[in-house]
């Protein structure tokens, strides 16, 4: 089954902060938006409502891993 990687399943013990943060910080905000784009792309071409190549899905899962550690660490330093 396809689905979104959404980051309060990946990170449910930051799930308030991740709220949180969504509102009150804009740089996090920010981070958070590109990472929900990135993984909206990636899940449009693995449900095939939107055609790429191989190696398009893979820098775009790339990108995904990039943000989703910037997003990880930023949530233990803030």
């Amino acid at each position: 089954m396809i689905t979104k990687h959404q980051l309060v399943v990946d990170f449910p013990e930051f799930e308030t902060k991740i709220h949180d943060l969504k509102s009150s910080d804009a740089h996090f905000k920010k981070l958070f938006e590109e990472y929900d784009s990135v993984d909206h792309q990636i899940y449009r071409i693995e449900s095939e409502a939107e055609p790429a190549s191989d190696d398009v899905l893979n820098s775009l899962r790339m990108e995904r891993v990039h943000k989703k550690d910037e997003i990880y660490t930023y949530l233990n330093n803030n």
